[in-house]
């Protein structure tokens, strides 16, 4: 019932002052000594708290009228109360604070300006009066109040925009974050599963006529699913730095596993990455290596690093079918997104019957290590 009454979010910092101005403001109304019947008192009483109540809830003109009604009420009080009445002008001074609207709070300035003049003028007998009392500073101060509380709630809603973007920058890491897992994922365990499927088949084959060297396959397939479960922890566990010439060493293992030949050639010296620039080329090139793997045929890869214009080049290519990862594949998404964190490119050219090319181009500036 009360948050029907007064807003819900003043209730804990303003319900009490509130209730005690208004107290001490009825009680002062109806002990006056005025040559008026007690009706005008309540009437007078009744039209400050329908001020007091618009002005509540209201943010723009409304909230004005209310403020002026109000401001007319106060100065009506200090004829008879004395000036110390303009004290109450802090009330509608600080729901003007409040506006959504820098006219009305410039209007309303004007109205607690003309209330503190006229009740000198009333007191002092000259328009300037006030300005000789020790209520001109009052005046001041209650001009102060509604420019101040105004920057005081600009930087309120500008804390709560600020908060709402964290919380949606937040929400947003978190579902790349996912999404980056997955891609990781994909890549690491596509590789390694591969491997895995590949040697169990060759395993099936070897068992009858073969048995050692089916025991030997059997040992790495151990020894690849260790190494995947390995990878799978280091990936949950957040984003790992992965050396780009480590990972090129595992690759020429993989590759040596199946029968395909590895090639590296860099040009000397390289400029040095960054963590996070090595770590995206490193997982593009496994990703890169599982295709070739997977679907190329090929006998050959050729890992080939060097230098123009301030970018680097890492090109992966194999003397295959030329085909890519069929369908869309998560590959060659993951290829693109990566690049375009570092704020690079790649470009894929597919020669039928002759292999597949892949070059992954990454500006120095900004991924230096």
């Amino acid at each position: 019932m009360l948050r029907k009454l007064y807003p819900a979010d003043q209730i804990e910092k303003f319900l009490l002052l509130d209730v005690i101005i208004i107290v001490f403001l009825i009680y002062r109304v109806l002990v006056l000594d005025v040559p008026y019947p007690i009706l005008v008192k309540i009437g007078f009483l009744l039209l400050f708290l329908a001020s007091y109540y618009i002005c509540l809830w209201q943010r723009r003109w409304l909230m004005l009228l209310g403020s002026c009604v109000g401001f007319l009420l106060i100065l009506a009080l200090s004829i008879y109360e004395g000036m110390g009445a303009l004290l109450y002008g802090f009330v509608f001074a600080d729901f003007l604070g409040r506006a959504d609207r820098k006219r009305v709070i410039g209007i309303g300035m004007v109205g607690i300006a003309a209330m503190f003049i006229l009740a000198g003028w009333i007191h002092e007998g000259e328009p300037a009066g006030v300005f000789r009392t020790v209520y001109f500073p009052v005046m001041i101060i209650q001009l102060a109040v509604p420019p101040i509380l105004q920057v005081r709630e600009g930087n309120k809603a500008l804390k709560e925009k600020l908060n709402l973007a964290n919380a949606q920058l937040e929400r947003y890491i978190q579902e790349e974050e996912r999404n980056r897992i997955a891609r990781d994922l994909h890549d690491t365990l596509g590789q390694t599963l591969t491997m895995i499927k590949m040697k169990s088949e060759l395993t099936i084959r070897l068992v009858d006529q073969h048995p050692d060297q089916a025991k030997e396959e059997l040992r790495d397939i151990v020894n690849t699913s260790r190494h995947a479960l390995k990878q799978v922890r280091e990936l949950v566990t957040g984003m790992k730095y992965v050396p780009l010439e480590k990972e090129i060493e595992l690759a020429g293992d993989l590759l040596q596993k199946v029968g395909i030949r590895l090639l590296v050639s860099n040009e000397t010296p390289l400029t040095p990455l960054s963590p996070v620039a090595e770590t995206m080329l490193a997982l593009s090139v496994r990703e890169a290596v599982t295709n070739i793997i997977k679907h190329s045929g090929a006998s050959e890869c050729m890992i080939t690093r060097y230098e123009r214009d301030q970018r680097l080049y890492l090109e992966v290519s194999d003397n295959g079918n030329g085909q890519l990862e069929p369908g869309k594949g998560n590959g060659v998404q993951s290829f693109q997104e990566r690049m375009a964190m570092l704020q690079g490119e790649v470009e894929m050219k597919q020669r039928p019957e002759q292999g597949i090319s892949i070059t992954f181009i990454v500006p120095l500036m900004g991924n230096r290590g």
